[in-house]
């Protein structure tokens, strides 16, 4: 027997410390090579961190929301292989284990009697179940370890032994949670308190988008989905390469503490998604370079590893610009909050049909609000119009946007 001690990963770009964000193992569980024990997130991504050896969990340090610093102790193993060890670690042999494993229960703080009740699932899992009023801890997983899978909550709702919940109407309600920002969460809490620090002002005009939908639905029908399908997002980013050159202090970055911006040539589109742990912003880089269908299929692949937990480091890093927006919930104004350190935010608001008197007469029209903000150190209000104003007269006359 030994014991093996799995530490906490350096994830390299100079981290020190990570962020615990969740156990995926119980109290004396058995694990397999390579499956994963925990989520840790820096202020860019969550990693998940895999188990070098198989073994027993015995003991393991800290709980979700706890910062732990690189190279130190995560978690302990016991082993059947007496070479599985850490370099610096000491083998623990049958003829020392029991002394070991007292040591270790002294020394090692046990996983919390919370989390051990805590079913196995990924985030997208415990959603589902929520919407299908699906308690987790009734269903057998058949996944990893017990893990519980998608399809082990179906087949337990369609069993029928999903309780919904049942409303009394009327009746008074006095619960409370206290809820920890912890994860993804508190770092965008933390991203979002800097961001408002910066002077925004936001400039808001309608778009008629009569002739763009008509385009879009013409390209969707006449490649029948083998392309891909066009949503109004690749057209406004197309829309936003073709305008920048004229206001490159739109395509930018700030640092306050050095008073310098930095203007790109490169246009790294960031998109905010909405995921299941918060919200994210995975980046379509050199959308300069990329035709609508290949716009379209950046952001679908970018969207899908943002809500599944596979986008990397990079993925979410490095934009220039950002478009913010909220689909068919997209309401008629929205004051969107820069990305920092961007200067610049181009948020789409849901697209109405309303009549609109055009050369005398009555006429239906499909119109939608871009709502923009911007960085009132660096961009004049005057600038900010002009640029929103350019993206105008690409999306209201579609053939532009391939003239160049």
């Amino acid at each position: 027997m030994g014991i093996h001690v799995v530490k906490v990963p350096d994830i390299g770009e100079g981290i020190a410390e990570v962020e615990l964000v969740e156990w995926h193992i119980r109290p004396d569980e058995t694990v397999v090579a390579d499956q994963v024990l925990a989520d840790v997130m820096t202020d860019k991504a969550t990693v998940e961190v895999p188990s070098p050896v198989a073994g027993t969990v015995i003991a393991v340090r800290g709980t979700p929301g706890d910062k732990l610093a690189v190279g130190s102790e995560l978690l302990r193993l016991k082993t059947t292989a007496t070479a599985d060890v850490e370099a610096g670690e000491q083998v623990v042999t049958s003829a020392a284990s029991s002394a070991q494993s007292a040591a270790t229960s002294a020394t090692a703080a046990p996983l919390p009697s919370t989390l051990a009740a805590k079913p196995l699932a990924s985030p997208s899992v415990r959603h589902h179940a929520r919407e299908l009023g699906v308690d987790l801890t009734q269903v057998r997983g058949t996944g990893p370890s017990g893990r519980v899978e998608h399809g082990d909550v179906v087949r337990h709702a369609s069993r029928g032994i999903a309780k919904p919940a049942v409303v009394q109407r009327y009746a008074e309600r006095s619960g409370e949670q206290a809820i920890s920002l912890i994860g993804l969460r508190r770092q965008i809490a933390l991203h979002m308190q800097a961001s408002l620090r910066i002077p925004h002002f936001t400039y808001v005009e309608e778009v008629d988008v009569t002739e763009l939908e008509a385009l879009r639905s013409t390209l969707n029908e006449r490649f029948d989905g083998t392309r891909g399908r066009l949503t109004v997002l690749p057209f406004l980013m197309r829309a936003i390469v073709l305008a920048v050159p004229a206001f490159p202090q739109i395509n930018a970055r700030f640092d306050d503490e050095q008073a310098v911006v930095t203007r790109f040539d490169a246009v790294n589109i960031g998109i905010a998604t909405q995921t299941d742990a918060g919200l994210m912003v995975p980046v379509v880089r050199h959308a300069e370079a990329h035709d609508l269908w290949a716009s379209a299929a950046e952001v679908a692949r970018l969207a899908d590893a943002a809500r599944t937990g596979k986008a990397t480091r990079d993925e979410l890093s490095g934009s220039t610009i950002t478009i913010t927006s909220l689909g068919p919930l997209g309401g008629i104004v929205s004051t969107p909050v820069i990305n920092a350190p961007e200067v610049a935010i181009v948020g789409v608001n849901r697209i109405v049909e309303r009549p609109v008197m055009r050369a005398g007469a009555i006429v239906s029209r499909r119109l939608m609000n871009l709502s923009s903000s911007f960085d009132h150190r660096v961009i004049d209000g005057q600038h900010a119009a002009e640029f929103v104003q350019a993206l105008r007269g690409y999306l209201e006359c579609p053939a532009l946007l391939f003239v160049e």
